[in-house]
């Protein structure tokens, strides 16, 4: 069954709640590392071309580890960086960068700055995509977090905005432009000030792409560690908190952003949600039941290619990340994934 508002509005409030806070990597691992299970899960994943898992839940890292990279693989080095102080790599975590971009709009919204029922154009100016200008006036700011603009990945109109879903990454990348123009404080000044200092994600930065990934669309990749990642995720998790209790976004903001959209029931703003009766993928298919069948009904996402993944189940007090090239089991992956790991936490 689709979620409902109401639904949606139930699942903020739970994210509120304080038996949902704590804050992260507050305990060393729960979860014997020995146990038969974690043995297959871990395997699992080392062998898909992971470099980093973590898990943690109501507070406690149940599981934190981190692989080399995987040697041979030139796509995956255009995403990789350097290592934090805990041995993590720092990656481009690809689209799960969209998710990070919904929280700062959500902040814009909070701060007055940005109204997301207004046309693009009233922040950048017109002209900005290839759609006659009557067209181009009716793509509101909402429609770019919803993946709705009647847009094709060539800014050429293709049906009124608000109609229809298509996952479009260049135009979604016109969401960046809005934020700084609203601002007026350029993309990474607006990231710290808004984001990543309050919430203590010291290992999070915009960076330029290579012009290979640039050419995409996107030019600007975010690049981060497992660790700031489930800083974010708490965010999601405690319904807009920082670690510390200080508010990120307000409970309005969450409630609006985890909501489903009209044109597709598994998505929200820049989210991908979890328990729908049907779902449209990133490649456009029609698929009948939720995103991952295996996961729980309540799970949101932050998707990236190569199997990235941020994973929140407000039920279970769960975040979970991993980093890494794209498994060999990618059409498969998350449910696999989930299947062992559900294994391991019950």
């Amino acid at each position: 069954m689709a979620r409902s508002p109401m639904k949606a509005l139930l699942l903020v409030a739970a994210l509120a709640s304080p038996a949902a806070l704590a804050v992260p990597f507050a305990a060393t691992p729960a979860v014997a590392a020995d146990s038969a299970e974690m043995t297959r899960l871990l395997d699992y994943l080392r062998n898909q071309n992971t470099t980093g898992f973590l898990v943690i839940q109501g507070g406690k890292v149940l599981i934190e580890k981190n692989w080399p990279a995987p040697k041979g693989n030139a796509q995956f080095a255009l995403f990789a960086y350097e290592r934090d102080g805990d041995g993590a790599l720092l990656e481009d975590v690809a689209s799960q960068q969209k998710s990070f971009i919904a929280v700062l709009m959500a902040i814009g919204v909070d701060k007055g700055l940005i109204n997301v029922e207004k046309p693009v154009s009233d922040y950048i100016g017109t002209g900005w995509s290839k759609a006659a200008p009557d067209q181009e006036a009716k793509i509101r700011v909402i429609d770019l977090l919803t993946m709705s603009s009647g847009l094709d990945d060539k800014f050429a109109y293709t049906a009124p905005s608000g109609t229809t879903f298509f996952y479009n990454t260049p135009v979604y990348a016109v969401t960046k432009r809005i934020l700084e123009a609203a601002a007026k404080q350029p993309l990474d000044a607006l990231t710290r000030d808004w984001l990543t200092v309050p919430a203590g994600m010291s290992n999070t930065a915009w960076r330029k792409r290579p012009a290979v990934l640039a050419s995409i669309g996107n030019d600007t990749g975010l690049v981060t560690s497992p660790r700031d990642t489930a800083r974010f995720g708490f965010i999601i998790l405690s319904g807009g908190l920082a670690g510390d209790g200080k508010r990120i976004v307000s409970e309005a903001g969450m409630q609006a952003m985890l909501a489903p959209t009209a044109t597709n029931p598994a998505y929200g703003r820049l989210w991908w949600l979890n328990g729908s009766a049907y779902t449209l993928g990133a490649m456009g298919n029609r698929r009948e039941g939720p995103l991952i069948a295996a996961a729980p009904s309540d799970m949101v996402a932050a998707l990236g290619a190569f199997d990235r993944r941020l994973y929140v189940v407000p039920s279970a007090k769960l975040i979970v990340v991993r980093t890494g090239a794209a498994a060999g089991d990618s059409k498969t992956f998350d449910e696999q994934l989930w299947q062992r790991l559900t294994k391991v936490i019950g």
